[in-house]
């Protein structure tokens, strides 16, 4: 079986997603803004990012927290009209823009692509994708001989990530097969 590419194609830049970018908030060009990073600090003005499915290069010209989120201006955008351009998009930085982590910690998108293997040896297939639940993450397991495997992220079933072999090693516990 041919070996089949994850992520993005050669060449492209892996984009992830830090924000929502919802409606346009007060009279000066602010928008409210969904948080979807672990890094909330990161967010403030001069911050380059990418927004939308075409991946338009602009700048925070502010940002301030606000409830769950926050407020943020796109360099720009000086009225609600302006910023109403950019309503219900997302807000993306490069994976190559942003800091290393400490030692022992990855991203998640570093996980995607990862050989998963169960503890007895067994190669069960490649770590697909990371579905976010109110509990754990849910790791998606896409089987050799086709269909998935959907494993809890708790350490009862994780047993170890070896990224320079790129690597998982997992225990299977009743119910998962």
């Amino acid at each position: 079986m041919a070996e089949q590419e994850q992520g993005s194609p050669k060449g492209e830049s892996v984009y992830l997603a830090i924000g929502f970018l919802r409606r346009p908030h007060g009279v000066s060009g602010e928008m409210i803004m969904d948080l979807h990073t672990d890094f909330p600090e990161r967010i403030k003005a001069g911050r380059k990012v990418y927004v939308g499915e075409k991946r338009e290069t602009l700048v925070f010209e502010s940002a301030r927290p606000h409830g769950k989120g926050m407020l943020v201006r796109l360099r720009g955008c000086d009225s609600p009209e302006s910023a109403g351009r950019y309503r219900n998009q997302w807000v993306y930085v490069k994976s190559t823009e942003v800091p290393a982590l400490p030692e022992g910690q990855v991203y998640k998108h570093e996980l995607i692509g990862l050989t998963v293997t169960a503890d007895t040896g067994e190669t069960l297939g490649v770590l697909a994708e990371i579905l976010e639940t109110g509990a754990n993450d849910v790791y998606v397991v896409k089987k050799e001989g086709g269909g998935e495997l959907l494993l809890p992220a708790i350490a009862d079933v994780i047993l170890e990530t070896d990224m320079n072999e790129r690597v998982m090693k997992v225990h299977l516990i009743d119910g998962l097969v």
